[in-house]
């Protein structure tokens, strides 16, 4: 016989609450959980795989509203294996997209920290001024640090995974 788990035993192992459990079994989620005879929810290994694959949608940030899409094209069967693929492959070109946005920012971030390290190499090889006071001058941070070659990206972006003009 194949062992259950309950409720406080899946909140542990997945890091949602119980009340997270048993909201994700409210809107449909989660299919209906097996019950003993006491009436205390017990988890079997299939609950725990598919809530392992809902918290990766949800990590890769899917809204509840596409879990719930999905999760219906799930209780379908075979039936509706062309449509969840289709998803799937939507959401990870979504996920892919922020990657790329976040690795562009990476770069940019390391950019800035080498150009304040070579200033600060110039600084620290530099004697201090005889009259105590250092000419005014523009600050590090007035130089663009990009290479000219590449554009300049823009000061605010829209959310993850959203284009500029398709804000909620």
């Amino acid at each position: 016989m194949e062992t259950s788990l309950t409720i406080a035993e899946v909140a542990q192992r997945t890091g949602l609450t119980a009340h997270t459990l048993r909201y994700y079994e409210r809107i449909g989620l989660i299919a209906a959980v097996y019950r003993a005879p006491g009436g205390q929810r017990r988890y079997a290994s299939a609950d725990m795989d598919w809530l392992a694959f809902l918290l990766r949608l949800r990590e890769t940030g899917m809204p509840i509203q596409g879990m719930q899409a999905f999760a219906g094209l799930r209780s379908q069967g075979d039936a509706s294996v062309g449509e969840r693929r289709e998803m799937l492959e939507a959401h990870l070109a979504e996920v892919q997209a922020r990657v790329e946005a976040l690795q562009q920012s990476m770069q940019a971030l390391s950019t800035k920290i080498a150009h304040y390290r070579a200033i600060e190499a110039k600084v620290k090889t530099k004697r201090p001024s005889l009259s105590g006071t250092a000419p005014e001058r523009k600050t590090s941070d007035d130089e663009h640090t990009s290479k000219p070659d590449q554009p300049r990206q823009p000061a605010l972006r829209a959310r993850p995974g959203q284009a500029a003009g398709n804000r909620r």
